[in-house]
């Protein structure tokens, strides 16, 4: 059975994570697996949103651990890389991504989530980083974690293990929207058909930026946004959107 299943209709790709069995734990084979997804992806004109996905009872549970016990040292570093490398291209991907979690998201599951530029979670969703419990504490979930929740909430689940509801993760800013899980995609829907109306180089662009602006101070973050603001202006999807708008008409967009 494959790891991952890919499938695209109507300008959406979905990954969706298929190691049911396993609670969809991110074996290498797998992590490897959507590292070539999103490669595919990114270069990929078709393709304007990304859904995440996932069979089973769970979200992801984690790294698999079977595979993590009395392993030499560029083992675990080969596989915390990939890992990294993966959701480090979540968030470089030009096209939104958008999480659909369903159940409990735990350890790199949870980061997997946070990864995400949206997350749509069912109202019986679990978020956790319990690695602490086992003597490994989530150190590469806790990276998109803090920049999703804040301090205080990160190292309270970091430290503690102890799992937050689909609603606290609304709250703290973790998850977009909650809702029964028969509504997920009727949501998921909505935000991208959104997605999809507007020009897929403005997003791409605005992605790419707002990101990095996260790590600037505000002085820094406002010269980078308005040099990008400039460029932004002189596409041609700008000056077309501009001109429709004034048209009162819908854009053409071009992608240039």
């Amino acid at each position: 059975m494959d790891e991952l299943l890919v499938s695209s209709q109507h300008g959406v790709t979905t990954l969706t994570l298929n190691r049911p069995e396993k609670r969809n734990a991110l074996s290498h084979s797998l992590l490897v697996e959507i590292d070539e997804a999103l490669d595919r992806i990114a270069s990929d004109e078709e393709s304007r949103v990304v859904v995440l996905a996932a069979n089973g009872p769970a979200f992801c549970a984690g790294h698999d651990l079977k595979e993590m016990t009395g392993r030499p040292e560029e083992e675990y570093r080969e596989l915390f890389s990939t890992c990294s490398r993966v959701m480090q291209k979540l968030r470089s991907l030009p096209q939104p991504v958008i999480g659909r979690v369903h159940a409990l998201a735990t350890a790199a599951g949870c980061q997997l989530a946070a990864a995400c530029d949206l997350v749509i979670a069912a109202d019986e969703a679990w978020f956790a980083t319990p690695g602490v419990k086992i003597g490994l504490f989530c150190s590469t979930p806790m990276v998109p974690l803090v920049r999703s929740v804040g301090p205080k909430v990160a190292m309270e689940m970091l430290l503690t293990g102890v799992p937050i509801s689909a609603r606290r993760a609304y709250e703290v800013g973790l998850v977009n929207r909650v809702a029964p899980t028969e509504e997920l995609d009727a949501i998921i829907a909505e935000y991208c058909t959104a997605i999809l109306a507007s020009s897929p180089l403005t997003l791409a662009i605005g992605k790419q930026a707002f990101y990095e602006q996260l790590c600037l101070s505000e002085s820094e973050a406002y010269g980078d946004a308005t040099d990008i603001m400039v460029q932004n202006a002189l596409k041609d999807d700008a000056q077309e959107g501009m001109t429709a708008f004034l048209e009162k008409r819908k854009p053409e967009w071009t992608g240039t």
